[in-house]
């Protein structure tokens, strides 16, 4: 794996240290996850977060445990890190900090104290909600250390604040149980209870949103570090709290072996194969009662089924474990209902509010039988498709449905939003794109040939299938193409004068990313020529992918920053999305350009944000900060993907 390593320019220093993200998962939808310096910067922070009964229901339970070393002279040194409400930043324990390290996936801070040298590893036991946190004397010593343990036990998405009731905990042998929820267990411990009040989350408040919050200080641990080697370690876990995890030394080689063996399994190229091969691994969950599925992205998103059927080859086919995925495809097609398939998102209702999440999965079925060979899942799961493409033939939800016209796809009710991009503010779509969205018509025919293509390995009669599909490629390359020299985003909107429904119509040329899957898919409607690709290249590529609008639209907005409005509207109106580099390069491949150097700044950006991971999103404008979740599942899968194919 590529060197993930900082020393002490960018650990003592806040804009450096505390603006890089590292991240543990327990592969069951929580995670422990912070910054280089130990800042809290998010109040989705924390060493135990825990998964309810879907990922995106979460609950922050341990928060942190602050260190701070007993010397031989008599002197403290606390080596914690808080900022509070007033603006100070107290303690300073990253000031401490001569490096931390990213090894075999594990987090490893290490601190000097003149000659005494402490590290700190910290990892998630696989398939448990259980953090341990281990300290080891490097050199020096002796000296004692302590382990204040601030905790809560709240909602992800929320704080909880001294005016309610405090937690409850009740002592057990080693340790206490914090409402009931979580367990912390290690030495010496000695309960306190105390709020501490007007802990500032300074990412919170940069994105228009609650910053404060208080925490408990239920207790701290105790321990001698006499020699170099001797440690003092603390676990913490979820129900079922009377079954005791392994020790913590052990939690942590675990983990860090099982990590050897996922970038095995994926058989990398290199070492920033290697690296995405871990990262992709964060994104793929499993219960004992449910199937495999997939995290759209750390810390705040939990499962949708559009992220996971466009993340699903990178992350699954890409990484060895086609086993997994049999098992995820399944469990979707089980929600299909009119054709489309469920979006079942973090509300836990199950909606059906995506016109081209089924168009994916057609997509995501098709590969993983061509990767595979897996002909028995093809047969078992094609009357299911043939039902989607009958269902949109019919027409189905929110005006989805073949129009007899062209053979191409239209879409659009009243305030809906069906595409992927599909921001609102106050509730009114930013991009609803109503009409026949280009990627939409472009996934469709994609869609079409495959299926075709699944019909004839399992024996069936195809014939319909592709009478369908050479209708509406003949009426894609026909309508598409836009006088700018790309193609247009949609065909057949409304004009802005008439409300949905109403004649006339016109298409909109807009200069977007979406139109590059008519050139990527497998089965695309267009052959991709040099001086399209280069005209989309110059409006809309940066380093971290394609933008998702042009800087010369009116709409465009280059900096995706701000309260919650503002940010969703620029979401898709300039602000970069990482996913599309796969697409983009796809296209180049197609064409027969060079894409080698395209990888060099989005390589770069392993290192600059969220850890060994790709961001969701990056500002449109230089310097093209990365914005959004800091770990995204569809970034990393395309680019892991892409680089693959590419071998």
């Amino acid at each position: 794996m590529i060197d993930i390593r900082f020393g002490p320019q960018v650990c003592t220093e806040l804009t450096s240290g505390a603006t890089r993200e590292w991240l543990v998962t327990d592969g069951v939808g929580g995670y422990a996850m912070g910054t280089v310096s130990g800042l809290r910067t998010r109040r989705y922070h924390g060493l135990l977060v825990v998964a309810g009964d879907r990922p995106a229901v979460r609950r922050v339970g341990l928060v942190s445990l602050d260190p701070a070393v007993l010397l031989p002279s008599g002197a403290r040194v606390r080596l914690g890190a808080h900022e509070w409400a007033s603006g100070a930043v107290d303690p300073r324990g990253f000031e401490l900090l001569e490096q931390f390290a990213l090894v075999d996936g594990v987090p490893r801070w290490r601190w000097r104290i003149g000659d005494v040298v402490i590290e700190r590893e910290l990892a998630m036991l696989p398939g448990r909600a259980c953090v341990a946190v281990v300290h080891r004397l490097v050199s020096g010593g002796p000296v004692r250390l302590d382990l204040a343990a601030a905790c809560t036990w709240r909602d992800a998405h929320g704080e909880r604040r001294a005016d309610g009731p405090a937690p409850r905990v009740d002592p057990v042998a080693g340790g206490a149980v914090v409402d009931g929820a979580f367990r912390l267990a290690g030495p010496g411990w000695v309960p306190e209870g105390e709020w501490w009040l007007g802990v500032h989350h300074r990412e919170e408040a940069a994105r228009g949103l609650n910053a404060r919050e208080d925490l408990w200080y239920a207790g701290r641990f105790s321990g001698a570090l006499d020699r170099p080697g001797d440690t003092v370690s603390v676990l913490a876990w979820a129900a079922p709290l009377d079954v005791e995890p392994m020790p913590a030394t052990e939690v942590v080689e675990v983990a860090r072996r099982r990590n050897r063996q996922v970038v095995a399994q994926a058989e990398p190229a290199d070492d920033v194969d290697a690296t995405l091969a871990l990262a992709a691994d964060a994104f793929v969950v499993r219960t004992d009662e449910s199937p495999a599925d997939v995290v759209a992205g750390y810390p705040w998103f939990g499962t949708w089924s559009r992220d996971t059927m466009i993340s699903y080859e990178g992350l699954l086919l890409s990484t060895g474990r086609a086993d997994l995925g049999r098992e995820l495809l399944r469990a979707y097609a089980a929600t299909l209902s009119e054709g489309m398939l469920a979006n079942t998102a973090d509300t836990g209702r199950v909606e059906y509010n995506t016109v081209d999440a089924t168009l994916w999965f057609l997509h995501t079925v098709s590969r993983h039988v061509a990767v595979t060979g897996d002909t028995d899942l093809a047969a078992e799961l094609l009357p299911a498709l043939q039902q989607v493409v009958d269902a949109h033939r019919a027409g189905t939800r929110y005006g989805i449905g073949v129009d007899p016209a062209d053979g191409l796809l239209t879409q659009g009710a009243p305030d809906t939003a069906l595409t992927w991009m599909d921001a609102r503010v106050y509730g009114v779509p930013v991009t609803a794109r109503t009409g026949k969205p280009v990627e939409v018509n472009a996934l469709w025919i994609n869609g079409l040939a495959g299926l075709a293509e699944l019909t004839d390995v399992t024996g069936g009669d195809a014939t319909d299938l592709r009478r369908l599909h050479a209708r509406a490629a003949a009426s894609f390359r026909e309508r598409y193409p836009a006088p700018g020299g790309w193609l247009h985003d949609v065909v057949d909107a409304p004009a802005p004068a008439y409300p949905l429904g109403g004649a006339p119509h016109h298409d909109d040329d807009s200069l977007r990313p979406n139109q590059l899957l008519a050139w990527s898919l497998p089965h695309a409607p267009l052959e991709p020529d040099e001086p399209t690709l280069r005209r989309i290249a110059g409006a809309l590529l940066t380093p971290l992918g394609p933008r998702s609008l042009a800087p010369d639209a009116p709409e465009f907005v280059g900096r995706h920053r701000g309260g919650p409005a503002e940010r969703d509207g620029a979401y898709h109106q300039g602000t970069v999305w990482p996913w599309l580099f796969g697409p983009y390069v796809d296209a180049c491949r197609r064409a027969k350009l060079p894409v080698d150097d395209l990888f060099v700044g989005i390589e770069a950006h392993l290192t600059e944000y969220g850890l060994g991971s790709v961001s969701e999103t990056a500002d449109g404008l230089p310097p093209h900060a990365a914005t959004g979740c800091p770990f995204q599942a569809w970034s990393v899968a395309e680019l892991l993907r892409v680089r693959r194919s590419g071998r």
